[in-house]
């Protein structure tokens, strides 16, 4: 940001544009047998102790929950503080091996990672997805969950196997590189979550790199698919999403890269290196790859020969230095309830929610004041999408003093969905509380953007706010479609065209690649507009546009229907029904909204001079695609922000619409 302007050059630089892995490792070799491919099968993308053939010994005997907790993960555990460190020291471990091998990289996710550690089978099950218990559904031997907010991690203690802790490994990669999904090709981040999930940590070294059985195995089995065709694959993809595709697309996506990794690291190249700045560029992927790699028909012909090896090359990373100081790991003793408010903020978040009810139940009736109970109880009225029920337990929790930004942040999204303009001020103080408990937290910086958008004030610090989400989550498509909006507010169409076209590559949906061509269509609809008045002398702050009169001299043109007047009289808010919505030239936009008062029924009537600069949005859902004014909002519930117009044939001007669920 600089001079109040949004910084869009800004949102075209990836962060994670140095993938050279410059190891500090040593090339091994491992050479497999062909008993050994015989008897794998292909391992779907859940994680599974295919080695377990019943239950381990117990870890611990029964004692009090622990919390073991760094300065990067959380973990929970009803196992001993010995088995709880262990855990941590991995996972602290896998992060400082991401921050040597990728230096300009932000290791740390803004939402905090939860590690759930549970000592058994047992205890496991107590919490996992509720499909995993069924008989014959695969033992799980963890899993990574991704949410909005928090960063699960489910392991079990007493799990076995080669790799039992791949899944975690291979999700805890794709968070590792969130920060390049707007410029980064599928193959590449699926390519390196296999990778790295095959990762061992001993003593003093760790080992990266291993070859995957399962996906050298699928290859000889199957044709690749065309590295032409391999580049250009998305999230649209039937290669991503069927099965049947999808198996040789990750096997694939994990050869390639490894090949590539291990052919620079021998031959003292940087191709992969090339090949990520000239993504990050958003320059075509197969231009790109052949630029890069030289010519493709060769690259795949030597991928087809790398399948077929015996032998693969392993990295091995010393760890001897590495700056962990188990020392510093704080050690507590949990009481049951809130060992028990953990259990089930993680069955709430899987699904289980009956059962994350049961036990929150049992911790009010003997904690009535538990403010963390009264978060989670929130989450599971928001997900049945019983907002007005959420945002009493989230407001309860805020009143308690909790120390969760999340409990501020949806108390403060949960009241301006509801459109309670009396809470305007708690709003302001809870979403800038959930910036000062977590100054990380991206949706935070956002919503409040959000909220002065909506008052039509602070605008410069709304662009500030937005940018720094936009900074700390690259991936987010909502934050982008939100700087746009701030832009056209102020009339900026040029930088507003270049978020949008940034934005595109972000777009994995039809829908969502749709709402970005409709609003780019919206800006050109603007600049035609803007043409038809080149003769006029100029354009105010305001948004009216002065053009020259087609009206013979000493004729009367006939009067606008509406003064065409800034919106700066007194200021209002109204929610209800809109009906009548009609548009007419140049951008006039009028509607009635029907009103529902202590006195009774009403109606008031509305306009805006330039639809355009009108501020619409979407509360509590998501349009399929970008919303119309002229033909889209009939008949839907608006909370409507309006300005006393000079005009008494109508009760004002609106300045923003937020069409509600």
């Amino acid at each position: 940001m600089a001079g109040g302007r949004l910084d869009t050059a800004g949102l075209a630089r990836g962060d994670l544009r140095d993938l050279l892995i410059d190891y500090k490792l040593v090339l091994t070799t491992k050479q497999f047998d062909e008993t050994i491919f015989a008897t794998m099968s292909r391992r779907f993308l859940i994680l599974c102790a295919l080695a377990i053939v019943g239950c381990g010994p117990l870890l611990a005997a029964d004692s009090a929950p622990l919390e073991v907790k760094s300065t990067h993960f959380t973990v929970t555990t009803d196992a001993n503080e010995k088995d709880a460190r262990r855990i941590l020291d991995n996972f602290e471990r896998m992060r400082w091996m991401f921050q040597t091998l990728f230096p300009k990289t932000n290791v740390d996710p803004a939402s905090p990672i939860l590690v759930m550690a549970m000592k058994n089978r047992r205890s496991f099950q107590a919490i996992e997805p509720e499909q995993y218990l069924a008989k014959g559904q695969l033992n799980l031997a963890g899993l990574f969950l991704k949410t909005q907010d928090k960063n699960y991690v489910l392991v079990r203690l007493d799990a076995e196997g080669e790799h039992p802790f791949a899944t975690v490994f291979h999700e805890y990669t794709h968070l590792q590189f969130s920060s390049a999904s707007d410029w980064m090709p599928l193959w590449l981040n699926e390519g390196l979550a296999e990778f790295f999930q095959n990762t061992d940590f001993h003593d003093k070294d760790v080992v990266l790199g291993q070859a995957s059985i399962d996906d050298i195995l699928y290859l000889r089995e199957h044709p690749i698919i065309p590295l032409a065709d391999l580049f250009r694959i998305d999230h649209n993809s039937p290669y991503y999403h069927e099965e049947s595709k999808a198996s040789v697309f990750y096997a694939e996506s994990w050869a390639l890269t490894h090949y590539l990794q291990v052919r620079d690291r021998e031959k003292g190249t940087h191709q992969v290196h090339d090949y990520t700045v000239l993504m990050s560029q958003h320059q075509d992927p197969v231009t790109a790859a052949e630029k890069a790699f030289g010519n493709l028909k060769q690259l795949q012909s030597d991928l087809e020969f790398y399948a077929r090896q015996r032998q693969y090359k392993q990295f091995i990373l010393s760890s001897a230095s590495a700056p962990l100081d188990p020392g510093s790991y704080r050690v507590r003793s949990l009481t049951p309830s809130q060992y028990d408010v953990r259990r089930a903020d993680f069955m709430a978040n899987v699904g289980r929610k009956k059962d994350a009810r049961a036990l929150l139940e049992t911790v009010m009736a003997g904690e009535p004041a538990n403010a963390e109970a009264r978060e989670t109880l929130g989450l599971l009225e928001m997900v049945d999408g019983n907002q007005e029920a959420a945002r009493k337990w989230y407001g309860e929790a805020v009143k308690l003093d909790s120390q969760s930004y999340l409990a501020h942040y949806y108390f403060a999204a949960l009241t301006l969905r509801s459109g309670d303009s009396a809470q305007n001020t708690q709003v302001e103080t809870s979403l800038r509380s959930a910036i000062r408990l977590n100054p990380s937290f991206a949706a935070a910086y956002d919503m409040l953007s959000t909220f002065y958008a909506m008052q039509h004030k602070n605008l410069e610090e709304a662009k500030t706010l937005n940018m720094r989400a936009v900074e700390m989550d690259r991936s987010n498509l909502s934050y982008r479609l939100n700087a746009e909006n701030l832009l056209m507010m102020q009339g900026d169409w040029d930088d507003a065209e270049k978020v949008l076209k940034l934005a595109a590559p972000l777009a994995k949906t039809p829908d969502e690649a749709a709402q970005i061509k409709s609003r780019l269509d919206q800006i050109r609809a603007i600049r035609d507009l803007k043409e038809k008045s080149k003769n006029g002398p100029s354009e105010s702050g305001d948004g009216l546009v002065l053009v020259e009169s087609s009206v013979p001299v000493g004729a009367a043109g006939p009067a606008p229907k509406h003064p065409l007047e800034p919106a700066t009289g007194p200021k209002h808010f109204v929610t209800g029904v809109l009906h009548d919505v009609a548009c007419s030239e140049p951008a006039i936009l009028e509607l009635h909204i029907a009103v529902t008062t202590k006195t009774g029924k009403t109606q008031l009537v509305l306009y805006a001079s330039n639809y355009y600069k009108l501020d619409l949005s979407a509360i509590g859902f998501t349009p399929k695609a970008e919303m119309n004014p002229c033909k889209d909002i009939e008949g839907m519930k608006a909370r409507v922000q309006y300005a006393e117009s000079s005009d008494k044939s109508v009760d004002g001007q609106m300045i923003a619409v937020e069409l509600l669920q």
